[in-house]
């Protein structure tokens, strides 16, 4: 879906992205990750040609984006940043609107994909639609942005640190939903972020950068197990990656599952089989427990979870 080859950027006598090769794949979530001033964002910003490139070539299906319409090229890459970018005066309906209107989709169908949209991120249409961006909290107005972002079905969303701004338990939330939303649309995403656990958790692969070039690309899996080099496991934290690794594994691939959902003992602490083994495992602790039972999302136990497992799962 999207190929870089040799790509550079100089700003002057300054090079802010070196060489680099990069190719993200049709569905993949490719999370450009590294301290500030490594060249991420650059990255981000010369597919969608808001930066031209200096050197190389980057093409998308195939196709040179120097030989694609510019404006083209843009309403086909869904935009999302940090802050949102919301225009104030236009109502959330209107500002998720704004791209469809551009490609001239008749009023319904905006409608349609509207209401669609902020169902799909948890706002209501009829109590969100005709809000202006400062009757909404941070977590409100960034899940606008997405919608925005995703209103015109691009087959491309590029998204530069759009949950950096965010507290703790928003920025979890908005994780989720991330997730959740990938699963039901497989859009090819590239995402921006400085946070080595958001990266993590978010990528199909990982792309470390550092001083504008690309030290590795890898599973997140396969990264946390082999870094490249220092840099890289310093990024990662070298004391706790068996905890990071184990937080990408499911609790419903680790567990013993019995033959026939039963009625779940609703006195007992549980989990569900979407937690990770890193979230089974600190429950565990917590209610020094050696294993727990699993429920589905109508409270069924479908199966239990032992520590023995956690290890097995995780390593």
């Amino acid at each position: 879906m999207i190929e870089l080859k040799g790509v550079s950027c100089r700003f002057g006598s300054t090079v802010a992205v070196d060489a680099i090769n990069l190719t993200v794949e049709t569905g993949e979530v490719c999370v450009l990750v590294g301290s500030s001033g490594c060249g991420k964002s650059t990255t981000l910003r010369m597919i969608n040609r808001l930066l031209p490139h200096s050197a190389g070539e980057i093409s998308v299906d195939g196709q040179d984006i120097r030989r694609i319409d510019v404006r083209k090229l843009r309403l086909n890459m869904g935009y999302a940043i940090q802050g949102t970018g919301l225009f104030p005066h236009w109502t959330v309906a209107r500002n998720v609107a704004l791209v469809p209107k551009l490609l001239g989709w008749s009023r319904d169908r905006i409608t349609t994909r509207v209401d669609e949209l902020l169902t799909l991120l948890g706002l209501a249409p009829e109590t969100f639609a005709n809000k202006y961006p400062e009757q909404l909290s941070g977590g409100q107005a960034q899940r606008v942005g997405v919608a925005r972002a995703l209103a015109a079905d691009p087959n491309i969303l590029l998204m530069d640190e759009p949950f950096g701004a965010l507290d703790a338990i928003t920025r979890d939330n908005l994780q989720n939903e991330m997730l959740r939303i990938q699963r039901q649309v497989h859009k090819t995403t590239v995402f921006v972020t400085h946070d080595i656990d958001e990266a993590l958790r978010l990528a199909t692969r990982i792309a470390v950068m550092d001083q504008g070039r690309i030290l590795q690309h890898d599973t997140p899996e396969n990264i946390l197990r082999s870094p490249a080099n220092a840099f890289v496991e310093n990024l990662l934290g070298s004391q706790d990656r068996g905890l990071k690794l184990s937080a990408l594994r499911r609790v419903g691939d680790a567990m013993s599952r019995h033959p026939q959902p039963c009625e779940p003992d609703l006195e007992t602490d549980w989990l569900s089989e979407d937690d990770s083994l890193r979230q089974a495992l600190s429950v565990m602790l917590w209610h020094e427990a050696e294993q727990l039972p699993v429920r589905d999302a109508g409270g069924a136990e479908i199966g239990v979870l032992s520590r023995d497992q956690i290890w097995t799962g995780a390593t």
